[in-house]
């Protein structure tokens, strides 16, 4: 099982390092040019999942292979650092892109203000990370026991006064790594799509769109698109770390009835399903999110020669923008009109059919 345990995970390991650092070379080093906001967040999540990757999932397998922490002190402690904070990392830069679609779907105009806020707000994202798991430092050490046989773990055993305390810090992480950021990316999403159903009820009701959105059919794509992405990043998310972490609730308050109950090689696969999250993120980019590499004919076009038109970062879909709409008129469209319609830099325009 330990030997099963190690060759998955290093499986683990070597796609999401290789679909992680795609993303990063092709949202980083594939172009040129200043990133959109959009584009800053997922590599930013990128990063967090290689830090993860490079960090918890060679940790993981190498303990499991030597079972003794054979590093030293001082390693035991900066690396259960490091492995704190590549989790709060991931969760918390998700949270970060969670918040910037919702500024962008309820606050359409606010463009100009999307690149310093998310900034902002991936500054504090990784503070906390920081932060929160600076504890890690002081709680972990070696501890060795020298009969039968001399045998060292890297463990928090003798760090807690009492066993309540433990249960306490134990429950903080919960709320932080899983339960705060579910609640929020909930709340989120939920309002993305109250929003988005009351702009297709509005439409609906407007003599003057309903020929000119209805037509082309963009509401119900673009309704559908952003239905997919925020089930693919909630859903990685919640189904990956879930039964872990429920897990986790058990023993931190029936210990004895859980190790009774669940097998450790049970306790050691739910762990590797969570860190599968590392590994969906970048499928989920290349599917909802990023068309790094699509050629112009995935994009939409517009009618009567007009050029083709590229497709939004936000949700990779196809659109119908005013200039497109210009195009088909035999008219062009003014640098003015072409900017306040398009979703390059990741933000929805004032019309709906363009989220």
């Amino acid at each position: 099982v330990r030997r099963a345990r190690v060759i998955l995970t290093f499986v683990l390991l070597t796609l999401s390092a290789a679909g992680n650092l795609a993303v990063l070379w092709a949202g980083a080093g594939g172009r040129r040019g200043k990133l959109s906001h959009v584009r800053l967040l997922l590599l930013h999540l990128a990063a967090a999942d290689l830090l993860v990757t490079f960090v918890v999932m060679p940790l993981d397998a190498v303990w499991n292979i030597t079972v003794q922490w054979r590093a030293g002190d001082l390693a035991c402690r900066l690396l259960m650092y490091l492995k704190l904070l590549a989790m709060y990392a991931s969760a918390f830069v998700t949270v970060v892109i969670s918040l910037d679609r919702q500024a962008a779907i309820l606050r359409p105009l606010a463009v100009a203000q999307a690149h310093r806020r998310n900034r902002l707000m991936l500054y504090a994202a990784w503070l906390l990370s920081a932060g929160l798991s600076v504890p890690q430092l002081f709680l972990f050490h070696t501890v060795t026991i020298s009969s039968p046989q001399n045998f060292t773990q890297c463990t928090t055993q003798g760090s807690f006064p009492q066993h309540w305390h433990e249960t306490a810090y134990n429950l903080l992480g919960f709320a932080c790594l899983f339960l705060l950021p579910l609640l929020i990316m909930g709340c989120c999403y939920s309002r993305i799509l109250l929003e988005i159903s009351r702009r297709m009820g509005t439409s609906l009701f407007s003599s003057k769109e309903v020929p000119l959105r209805r037509s082309t059919n963009n509401i119900p794509r673009a309704r559908l698109r952003v239905l997919k992405l925020s089930l693919a990043i909630v859903s990685s998310f919640v189904v990956c770390w879930t039964p872990y972490y429920l897990l986790g609730l058990w023993y931190w308050f029936c210990p004895r009835a859980m190790e009774e109950t669940v097998s450790q090689s049970l306790t050691h696969v739910l762990f590797i399903f969570g860190l599968l999250n590392a590994c969906l993120d970048p499928l989920t980019y290349g599917l909802f999110t990023i068309p790094f590499r699509r050629g112009p004919g995935h994009c939409c076009r517009g009618g009567h020669g007009a050029g083709p038109e590229p497709c939004s970062p936000a949700t990779g879909s196809s659109r119908c923008s005013a200039t497109s709409l210009h195009a088909k008129r035999g008219a062009t469209a003014t640098p003015a009109q072409e900017t306040q319609s398009h979703l390059g830099n990741g933000t929805s325009s004032v019309d709906s059919s363009c989220l």
